[in-house]
């Protein structure tokens, strides 16, 4: 008996969700037209599935696909709310329903090979990469792999929490919500012992708007713990249950840890998205981050070079993600408190500059000191000392991390 070889491809992407997708219509774009490509995923991704916010420049690619934007967004705490204004940048919402369709259309214009299948094993021998899916069975053979799907980091953090949410799409009988203007975060929620919570508003219409719970902290919530929380979001909004109707639930969980993940784990084999390092631990955004590795592998392809993106943010800010991410688990900081300070002593575009690790070093220090100086002192003394244990002790085991489990009763939002 002979059994045949594996196709030959130049390019798989084992996973189809929101990064392959990015990746799919940013090959579309710069015209790349004379690679054999493939998507290797259990699941062929259609539909409302997930919610991506993200800040960025008008007048790009992501226009005509967007279910809202703002250049107005507020901030609150028990103090007081503060409005700020974005200009030039606004902060903008899209559905994965968009994301989705535009990477079908790519897949029919560049000719694209599907195998729905999950993916067992993939062998990198150093000149092309072997996908094994169920059984073993190999399915192709490619010269590059860029896969996409949850992975732990390569070893376990100093501060491993979590961002995990729940959030109702409402509608309601009567305008109740400003479209103009979203709630980027509102402090004014219990806060838990170990961690950070707040609710958001991100209105699409004034009787429509996602309105949505989320916690930074180690552990996750039952499910009726997520929906008591988001009740009492609610009620501080001033809703009336009575005239609203849940349309959509939303649920998610995104690692906030300053594990290292292991963005190329061999030779011609590229993670991206969370898997990546997309996730910014400190904030849990992952979508710039993921726009940018996709138009760079496109790019790449596109004047024949390897489809090898940069890292997702520069390593001194994955640093400041350590320092702050200590500092919040270790209490010296408390989370209103803190965000609170970025938004009063900062201008809001330097903010999300920043969180987008875009800003320069002149900038970074200027945020830098609009923080309590004792308790970061404090923080970064701390990461220093962990940083010389870990070479100088034994490694810590990643058996003791696992990936982020969907929240009970709903959907996962792993990958940005």
């Amino acid at each position: 008996m002979t059994t045949s070889a594996p196709p030959d491809v130049d390019l798989a992407l084992v996973g189809g969700g929101g990064a392959a997708s990015l990746v799919l219509a940013a090959l579309d774009r710069h015209g790349v037209r004379d690679l054999r490509v493939a998507v290797v995923d259990p699941v062929h991704r259609r539909g409302q599935d997930r919610t991506w916010a993200f800040w960025d420049h008008p007048g790009n690619d992501l226009d005509p696909m967007l279910a809202a934007s703002w250049q107005q967004v507020e901030v609150a705490t028990p103090a007081g709310r503060r409005v700020l204004d974005l200009a030039p940048l606004r902060y903008a919402m899209l559905r994965s329903g968009p994301v989705y369709d535009r990477a079908a259309e790519a897949e029919r214009r560049l000719d694209i090979r599907r195998i729905v299948a999950p993916v067992d094993t993939l062998h990198d021998d150093g000149g092309h990469v072997t996908v094994h899916v169920g059984g073993g069975r190999p399915a192709l053979r490619a010269s590059w792999v860029l896969d996409s799907r949850p992975r732990p980091p390569r070893r376990p953090g100093r501060t491993n929490w979590l961002q995990h949410f729940r959030g109702w799409w409402l509608e309601s009988e009567a305008p109740v919500f400003d479209p103009t203007r979203a709630v980027l975060m509102d402090f004014r929620t219990p806060q838990p012992a170990r961690g950070v919570s707040f609710g958001y508003v991100l209105p699409v219409s004034d009787r429509y708007a996602l309105v949505e719970y989320t916690e930074f902290s180690p552990d996750l919530l039952s499910d009726a713990g997520y929906d008591a929380a988001l009740a009492g979001y609610r009620d501080l909004l001033g809703l009336d249950p009575a005239r609203l109707r849940v349309r959509e639930v939303e649920n998610g969980v995104i690692p906030m840890t300053d594990g290292p993940f292991d963005a190329r784990p061999s030779p011609r084999v590229v993670r991206l998205g969370t898997a990546g390092g997309a996730t910014r631990p400190s904030t849990g955004f992952t979508f710039s981050a993921m726009r940018r590795q996709a138009e760079q592998v496109a790019a790449a392809l596109a004047a024949g070079r390897p489809p090898v993106p940069g890292p997702a943010y520069p390593r001194r800010h994955r640093w400041m993600d350590s320092v702050a991410l200590r500092a919040l688990d270790a209490g010296g900081v408390g989370g209103p408190e803190f965000f609170a300070r970025l938004f009063d002593r900062n201008p809001a575009g330097r903010v999300l500059r920043f969180l987008d690790g875009a800003t320069t070093p002149a900038e970074e220090l200027a945020v830098m000191s609009s923080t309590r100086l004792l308790p970061m002192v404090a923080a970064a003394a701390g990461d220093v000392g962990a940083r010389l244990r870990d070479r100088l002790g034994p490694a810590r085991r990643s058996a003791t991390w696992t990936v982020p489990p969907p929240v009970l009763g709903g959907r996962t939002d792993v990958d940005g």
